[in-house]
């Protein structure tokens, strides 16, 4: 287990149900995934260094649970602004990407 956080910080971490839209491989990456998320009062551009397990074709319409508040980061020349929950999380380790068991609309919060 890692670092136990109280209540108060880890309500501010903002979780949302995306959408992915589309998806797009980075050039000169061998990792990373760009994909366009419907969070639904927006679209955000989210890096996913998932290019080794998933095929763009075979993530577009999925939902997933995305970081939206987190500070966007520079990854290959491309900003993202977000994250999308996978688990686990080892180097070699195929990720599981979280999605919610039952169809809700993108931008639900995750509570």
């Amino acid at each position: 287990m890692g670092e136990v956080v109280d209540y108060s910080e880890f309500s501010k971490i903002d979780l949302r149900v995306g959408k992915i839209l589309s998806v797009e491989l980075v050039p000169n990456s061998r990792k990373l995934l760009k994909l366009t998320v419907d969070l639904g009062t927006e679209q955000r551009q989210i890096l996913a260094g998932l290019q080794k397990w998933y095929k763009p074709e075979d993530l577009v319409g999925r939902l997933v649970i995305v970081v939206a508040n987190l500070k966007p980061k520079v990854m290959g020349g491309l900003e993202s602004q977000g994250m999308i929950l996978a688990t686990p999380c080892g180097e070699d380790q195929k990720p599981v990407i979280l999605t919610p068991l039952e169809p809700v609309n993108p931008g639900s919060k995750v509570c």
